[in-house]
């Protein structure tokens, strides 16, 4: 393939510095046949007679459009700039056309410019990539030793051609017809969050050669599992192309999550079946698009995290694959008191501008693409914090959020936010307005203190550590977070997304299986991961297997295998019984361990994968959770729509939409939630709509059994629906097919209830 070094520092011509006012770097390419018109968008777009080509560069001074052909790269001069964007029109272009581009101008990293067109630069809107590049010094623009460091600062440009190294952009065209969304209802969703290899890579249901695939998401044997256990909507992790960093391919490691984005447009190749990948980039969308088709059809929602936040080209000592290449000082956010430098609020060494207009409409145009293209259902926003930063500070009313909210198309979608970044002003909980909703890291903090990590303290000492106060405001909602948007407008509990495990920290079993983090394995001596995990080992610090295996007597290990197990079930009660949209991890209903990782982002092994081999007590555990699912489907009681107003919520009811009872029965108070002997108290939630069964939920999170005085209005009969001192929900007397008891006898009877220590019980009552 033909190379060509950078032009000369000083090559422009005097004519070019009269009329435009600034050097103007030369191309040698002959010019192209004539522009795109002004409406075309950006990105490579086919015609019935060719290819129009449009990319942004507000700095560049040139720019060549390459196309590989069998003769080699063949080079055409594009026409611009006009409103900083670059156009030329290919005739006779067909799709699947390989193509790059060449940008012109200064070379000045001192001020953010590393213009160098020896470097082939993929296109930032392309729809699809030839490959993913490997790490060599050709992939940077500036000189590098072969720690990929420069040689010196400010940087010297690289000579060195990169065509034959970094990815070329392809065209495409797609002609997919997608399956209609299932436009799940907010309260009815349950969110799964899970990785498209983990997921499947070991599921013994789903065809071998489909396993770690989208096709394996997408299998009979993958989707009968998520309808049977009850979930509404696979949150994946990042499915944008990705790339790994230069510090994990030296550890023989990858970023296994994906949050290192090459591309925001085209779906990682090496998710889809070896089958598509040898097929070409085509085959692999035409993949991802049937995937989400077949889910929608089975009425399973695809919601993506997404990472418009940095890209994976690092700081300005990184490579120089896309953004950079095209125009560094409008895509990436610039230190204004060092300039030269990228500011880093993500923690990955950059960080999108999206004070910059172009960097808010590639946003747009990318989200836009993933739902009417490729028929995406929602997007969980990480480090949705920098997303909203203008000029470095978070601003409520940002011009994204605006967008987002009033995009007639986004708007329809499920729009999540991760409420932080690692910046100054970092953390905003419920400062996102409607319609976004959050995770609600507040939940997750409140629900671990009250069953974990307070619950531990109780063990070691007599004082008493925490009290229910925290814990009753995650259950009605979270109001103190989420009431009122920033603008004031009154919200709904459906904006917070609760959740108490991610991918990122402690499966649930290890949450309940360790004390601290054991993270040897990704090669950082143990430094990386939080520390704040709010764990407790249960008295043994291992996973399950690893109890079993130990010196301890086999009642010991049987108590605290049963003590760890019944954490598990009051922590899931929690989450799916709490007002606002439940997500978990997948494989937390079948006690998943990544053996006390709680930062696996770079091991694609058996750490991250699901072991869907189970016994059976986790079998039981499975039951257990899918039968609070189908009582939450049952039950609009469990999944409140509006914030409780402690009002009865219709005219013919005799009760409060929600109230709150301490042990002796009689109604919590100032003094009630303040009371050191707390932890023992009872919800009781009322319907909403005549017809509808009410809900007592009762809780101990004491080590010593309980007696108390049911809270049971009068006027209904209730029987006792789930019980976390349940082993399987045959305990309870469900039969095989896990039919709902309609036997009087499963009504209560009497007003004193006796309830075991670290429990949780639901009450439903007759109609």
């Amino acid at each position: 393939m033909p190379t060509r070094g950078i032009m000369p520092p000083m090559c422009f011509s005097d004519s070019d510095n009269q009329n435009t006012g600034f050097h103007r770097w030369h191309s040698s390419s002959p010019l192209g046949v004539r522009p795109c018109n002004s409406t075309s968008r950006l990105g490579a777009t086919a015609k019935s007679d060719g290819v129009e080509f449009v990319v942004f560069s507000a700095h560049a001074t040139a720019v060549d459009l390459c196309l590989l052909t069998p003769e080699g790269e063949r080079r055409l001069q594009m026409f611009g700039p006009t409103n900083g964007r670059w156009s030329i029109f290919v005739p006779d272009l067909k799709v699947g056309a390989h193509y790059g581009y060449r940008f012109y101008g200064p070379w000045d990293p001192n001020y953010g410019h590393f213009f160098n067109p020896a470097k082939l630069i993929s296109d930032p809107y392309a729809r699809a990539l030839s490959h993913i590049p490997l790490h060599t010094p050709e992939i940077y623009a500036h000189e590098v030793n072969q720690d990929y460091e420069p040689t010196v600062w400010p940087p010297l440009a690289s000579a060195v051609d990169s065509a034959g190294i970094a990815p070329w952009s392809v065209v495409i065209e797609n002609d997919f017809e997608i399956s209609p969304r299932p436009l799940t209802s907010p309260d009815k969703t349950i969110i799964y969050e899970a990785h498209v290899i983990g997921l499947t890579k070991l599921m013994p249901s789903v065809p071998a050669e489909l396993r770690g695939t989208y096709a394996g998401l997408a299998s009979e044997g993958c989707i009968s599992y998520l309808k049977d256990l009850g979930i509404t909507a696979v949150e994946l992790l990042p499915v944008h192309a990705k790339w790994s960093e230069p510090f994990l391919s030296k550890r023989g490691l990858t970023n296994y999550w994906g949050y290192s984005t090459l591309n925001y447009f085209y779906p990682e190749p090496t998710y889809a079946t070896k089958q598509a990948q040898q097929a070409g980039p085509k085959a692999v969308i035409d993949e991802f698009r049937g995937m989400v088709s077949i889910l929608h059809q089975e009425g399973i929602e695809v919601i993506l995290d997404v990472v418009y936040n940095h890209t994976c080209e690092g700081s300005q000592k990184g490579c120089s694959l896309s953004w950079r290449g095209a125009d560094n000082a409008t895509y990436y956010m610039q230190d204004l008191a060092n300039p030269g430098h990228v500011v880093d609020v993500t923690g990955t060494g950059n960080s999108l501008n999206f004070s910059s207009p172009e960097v808010i409409g590639m946003t747009l145009d990318s989200l836009r693409y993933w739902v009417e293209e490729m028929g995406i259902d929602g997007f969980r926003f990480d480090l949705g914090v920098t997303c909203a930063r203008m000029h470095g500070h978070f601003d409520r009313q940002h011009p994204f959020l605006v967008a987002l909210a009033n995009d007639p198309i986004l708007s329809t979608c499920k729009l999540i936010m991760e409420p932080w970044d690692i910046g100054f002003d970092g953390w905003h909980t419920g400062d996102f307005p409607v319609p976004l909703a959050a995770w609600n890291d507040r939940f997750r903090s409140d629900v671990r203190d009250f069953w974990v990590s307070n619950y531990a303290a109780l063990h070691d000492s007599a004082a008493q550590i925490g009290g229910q106060s925290g814990l009753a405001t995650r259950l009605a909602g979270s109001a103190d977070t989420f009431y009122r948007d920033p603008n004031g407008i009154v919200r709904s509990p459906l904006s917070s997304v609760n959740f108490i495990t991610a991918h990122d920290g402690f499966t649930l079993a290890d949450l309940v299986s360790f004390n601290s983090k054991h993270n040897e394995a990704n090669g950082e001596e143990n430094r990386d991961g939080s520390d704040d995990n709010r764990s407790w080992n249960h008295g043994f610090e291992g996973t399950f297997i690893s109890l079993e295996n130990s010196q301890l007597s086999d009642k010991q290990k049987e108590q605290i295998r049963a003590n760890r197990l019944r954490t598990m079930k009051n922590l899931f009660a929690t989450l799916l019984l709490s007002a606002g949209i439940p997500m978990f991890v997948a494989g937390d209903e079948i006690a998943r361990s990544q053996q006390g990782n709680n930062n696996a982002y770079c091991q694609d092994s058996q750490i991250s994968w699901i072991d869907w081999r189970t016994l059976p007590w986790q079998d039981n555990l499975r039951k257990m959770i899918k039968l609070l699912l189908r009582l939450r489907e049952a039950n609009p009681v469990m999944r409140p729509t509006k914030f409780a107003t402690g009002s009865p919520a219709r005219p013919d009811s005799l009760h409060a939409d929600l109230e709150w009872f301490a042990r002796d029965g009689r109604q919590m108070e100032g003094a009630s939630w303040a009371n050191v002997e707390g932890r023992v108290l009872q919800m009781h939630r009322c319907s909403t709509y005549p017809g509808q069964s009410d809900m007592l939920l009762v809780i101990n999170g004491t080590p010593t059994d309980a007696t108390l005085l049911a809270a049971l209005p009068e006027g209904k009969r209730y029987y006792l629906a789930w019980d976390s001192t349940w082993e399987t929900p045959a305990d309870g007397g469900y039969g095989q097919s896990d039919d709902f008891p309609t036997s009087p006898s499963y009504c209560v009877k009497k007003e004193e209830i006796d309830i075991p220590a670290d429990s949780i019980r639901v009450y439903i009552s007759s109609k």
